[in-house]
């Protein structure tokens, strides 16, 4: 054990025991939690159950540390964030089992591993405090004098645990948390004093000079400003100034969470994220930032907005995120969503947090990308991390200030294929004119295809060769040529539920024999000159989407 390791293992000790001395008969200080809840997951909790991930789970009665719930299921339920559901249905039965939940798990708190976990306990502390008012400012003095002495025991163990590993914004909910304990217990004053000591590191670290957060995800950069927004809230409650820090990263997080929005005002859909309601992206926003502003590039990020008339094109033109900031990453590398107005064209297929819909939307496949021999450009390993990936990834962007072309490629069939993908994309005509290469140069011939997923809410039609889009009063037509073009069913989770949709597919058309310049095949045994010998195939498709005119 290293000596780090041992010492924050001895403080971790001396916080969770006994402390002596009574606590605090409530909160000093608390707050409204700023962010609307789900009233359908509030009656199903007042029902004794719950829903993550599409999936129907029991809730617990006297025994938090066992059940049938996969880790992520677990770290939600402990987290306590659900109150807000409760609370956003408002009845008194709400009110009641929102009661009935704390005090049980008051009783019957966990002792695994998962206590150690200081991104949950502050989700959990912070819940409590900002839903106090709403279920336990009237319970019984016992269960406010228990809550009160296991806020200063959980306050003690996060500030115990910091600095942390690699965490994403995920990190952030630790912070808030030990906010919490600091407004609830201001006598205690190295919960303060940890939440600005630390805090600051731990943005330097999550958010990149350009205000894109580490994961390279839209649902982390959403996650990372509504922690940040709601640490705002917590500090103007309390009548205290705003740290500045704090206010400089949701300046940062802020614009870019803005850019990674369509024209629904929901999220696009990469590297782990859904599209959210809309309303929900709006009111983080609002809270967390002064200025509507949109980031005009994402240079350290490395995704490529551009946006011409009335449409929008997004690209996944970078890297996955590295070591350590990679749990949500996906196999999309160069993949890229289309929008026309509010309506969603092309997507990427959405993301699963547990299960084997998990594992199938971080595959390529799962992508609008091209997918080599039905591999992925990057491979996951059981603790969620990437094992394989694309090591060098390029985009050049060209524009005459009325159309861009992007160059893009990547190395992440080198590995396993010999070999390397270029997209080349064309966007002009004020947004009604989108047009791509897709270059696979390899050793060898390479089946592949070329995928398209489509958003639920676009009628499709085949018309020979074409592919008839409509949506939102406007038709679009896609074609393509050097290959053949089929439509397939195919499956959506971006909107939190699983719905049936299509996907465009082209597949190159078979090449032809390798001959001779008379036009004979080669001889079997005739030995290739050095030239011939690293000669690359490249194998080429071209497609077109355009708007037809009313």
């Amino acid at each position: 054990m290293t000596g780090g390791r041992w010492l924050r293992g001895l403080r971790l000790s001396f916080a969770r025991l006994p402390f002596g001395g009574p606590a605090s008969e409530g909160p000093v200080h608390a707050f409204r939690d700023p962010w609307k809840g789900d009233p359908d997951q509030g009656a199903r909790l007042i029902g004794g159950y719950f829903r993550f991930d599409r999936q129907d789970y029991p809730l617990p009665n006297g025994n938090w540390e066992r059940g049938p719930w996969p880790e992520p299921v677990r770290e939600w339920l402990h987290g306590f964030s659900w109150l807000r559901d409760l609370r956003t249905l408002g009845s008194d039965r709400a009110r009641l089992t929102a009661r009935r939940l704390v005090s049980d798990w008051l009783t019957h708190p966990p002792t695994d591993p998962l206590v150690r976990d200081a991104c949950v306990t502050g989700g959990r502390l912070a819940s409590w405090l900002s839903n106090h008012e709403f279920c336990l400012a009237s319970a019984d003095p016992r269960l406010q004098q228990r809550l009160m002495e296991r806020m200063l025991v959980e306050g003690r163990t996060i500030a115990a645990l910091l600095p942390l590993p690699p965490q994403g914004a995920r990190g952030l909910m630790a912070f808030r948390g030990l906010l919490a304990a600091a407004m609830a217990m201001p006598e205690q004053t190295g919960f303060m004093s940890r939440f600005l000591r630390y805090l600051p590191g731990e943005l330097e670290r999550l958010v990149l000079t350009d205000g894109t957060v580490m994961e390279r995800s839209p649902e982390a950069q959403f996650l990372a400003a509504r922690e940040l927004a709601e640490m705002s809230v917590m500090f103007r409650t309390a009548h205290a100034s705003v740290p500045p820090f704090i206010d400089r990263a949701l300046d940062k997080v802020c614009p870019v969470l803005r850019a990674m929005r369509h024209g629904d005002g929901g999220l696009a859909v990469f590297n782990g994220a859904n599209e959210r309601h809309s309303a929900a992206v709006e009111d983080v926003l609002t809270q967390g930032s002064r200025q509507k502003l949109i980031a005009p590039a994402m240079p350290q990020g490395k995704f490529t907005r551009l946006a011409l008339g009335k449409s929008l094109l997004l690209v996944d033109s970078g890297p996955p995120a590295p070591v350590g900031f990679d749990s949500m990453a996906h196999a999309g590398t160069l993949s890229f969503e289309f929008s026309y107005q509010r309506h969603r064209l092309f997507v990427n297929c959405g993301s699963a947090v547990v299960g084997a819909w998990r594992d199938a939307m971080r595959c390529s496949a799962a992508h609008t990308v091209l997918v080599a021999d039905g591999l992925s450009s990057a491979d996951f390993g059981p603790a969620g991390g990437m094992t394989r990936r694309p090591v060098t990834v390029s985009c050049d962007h060209q524009t005459d200030g009325t159309a861009h072309w992007l160059d893009l490629s990547h190395d992440g069939y080198h590995a396993p294929l010999g070999a390397k993908w270029t997209r080349r994309l064309y966007f002009g005509s004020d947004g009604e004119d989108l047009r791509g290469q897709e270059i696979i140069d390899g050793e060898r011939n390479i089946d592949f295809a070329i995928r398209f997923h489509i958003h639920p809410d676009v009628k499709v039609t085949q018309d020979d060769e074409d592919i008839i889009l409509q949506v939102g009063g406007t038709i679009w037509r896609f074609r393509q040529r050097d290959g053949g073009v089929r439509l397939e069913n195919d499956i959506y989770l971006g909107r939190g539920r699983r719905e049936v949709c299509q996907q465009i597919i082209i597949i190159p058309r078979p090449l032809p024999d390798v001959t001779s310049p008379e036009g004979e095949a080669a001889p079997a045994d005739e030995k290739p000159d050095a030239e011939k010998a690293i000669k690359r195939i490249h194998q080429s498709i071209t497609w077109l989407l355009e708007r037809i005119p009313e």
